[in-house]
């Protein structure tokens, strides 16, 4: 049984594979580029993947591909239906990182809401010359009382709003699907959420009903103070519309994900001036350690599950 894992650089070289070892030979590649996909994999019973494309092209050529276990929830990169087609199992992992993602969400909501940038700043290189104890500078607020608004409330969201409602924060939510009627949250629709709520928060997939669903007309209804924060996918903020926002009224916005990934060098959020007015992340909300070795095990999982459901069908 030969395991290919064809891109580990992206579940870090700090988390512990052995849980795949016991089935089989594993392969293990940092990084594989689209050209090296066909010979990597042409004898592989099972290919693991986080971002490499599986494709018709990869299928037809790994003739002794049984099983594609993505390493993350989104299966985007895998033909499925032609894995069907074929007769590939294709498994995915979820619910592995919902809490380091919430725990990610108010890190970017605490950080902007406190100020703490400003004030680790200036404690390390102005304090000793203070004529008092403190410093009171740029004012910051507390999160009780507030009017919390989640876009997208689906696992992560609801687990969002569930701690937002800890800090006393009063919790509203927009269904993108307009499929969610739970009486959990207050329902509001979209522009309404965004007018009153001080902090606005994106748990969403990205689809035709979400790309750009924040755009620069949706960025204006924010008041002043509040902090938009995405965790969801890049392309559901508009992010010229949001940097030309951030340097236009005093908002604040939190992003762990951008539309091209990595950012693009030219992208205007890089390139704004009120840089104290963005927090942002490489899309690693995902990845708390704790997070990373419950994919790891989910993937194991998954194979497991699958070699036994094989050895039961012979």
């Amino acid at each position: 049984m030969k395991i290919v894992l064809l891109d580990r650089a992206t579940l870090g070289t700090d988390c512990n594979l052995s849980p795949l070892e016991r089935f089989g030979e594993l392969m293990v590649y940092d990084r594989t580029l689209p050209e090296e996909t066909v010979c990597r994999t042409s004898d592989a019973d099972i290919v693991i993947t986080n971002k490499v494309i599986i494709d018709k092209a990869v299928m037809d050529r790994a003739r002794l591909l049984k099983l594609i276990c993505i390493a993350a929830t989104g299966m985007n990169n895998v033909d499925v239906d032609y894995a069907r087609i074929r007769g590939i199992a294709v498994k995915n992992v979820v619910g592995y990182s919902t809490e380091s993602v919430v725990q990610m969400t108010f890190s970017h909501v605490l950080s902007l809401l406190c100020q703490h940038r400003y004030y680790d700043n200036f404690a390390k290189t102005n304090w000793y010359a203070s004529p008092i104890f403190t410093h009171i500078g740029p004012p910051f607020y507390e999160l009780a009382g507030k009017q919390w608004g989640v876009i997208g409330l689906g696992t992560i969201g609801r687990r969002v709003a569930e701690v937002a409602r800890a800090f006393g924060c009063r919790v509203v939510y927009y269904s993108t699907s307009g499929l969610n009627t739970t009486t959990d949250f207050q329902r509001l629709g979209l522009d309404e959420l965004m007018a009153t709520s001080h902090i606005v928060t994106i748990h969403a997939p990205l689809n035709e009903r979400t790309k750009d669903l924040i755009d620069y007309t949706k960025l204006q209804l924010l008041q002043n103070g509040a902090i938009l924060v995405n965790m969801g996918r890049g392309g559901i903020v508009h992010e010229a519309d949001l940097a030309r926002v951030l340097d236009e009224r005093q908002v604040y916005a939190g992003l762990d994900v951008v539309a091209q990934e990595p950012i693009a060098a030219d992208n205007p959020l890089l390139h704004i001036t009120h840089t104290e007015r963005l927090s942002l992340t490489p899309h690693i909300a995902w990845t708390s350690i704790e997070a990373r070795h419950r994919l790891i095990e989910g993937i194991a999982d998954n194979i497991e599950t699958f070699l036994s459901s094989s050895s039961g069908d012979k």
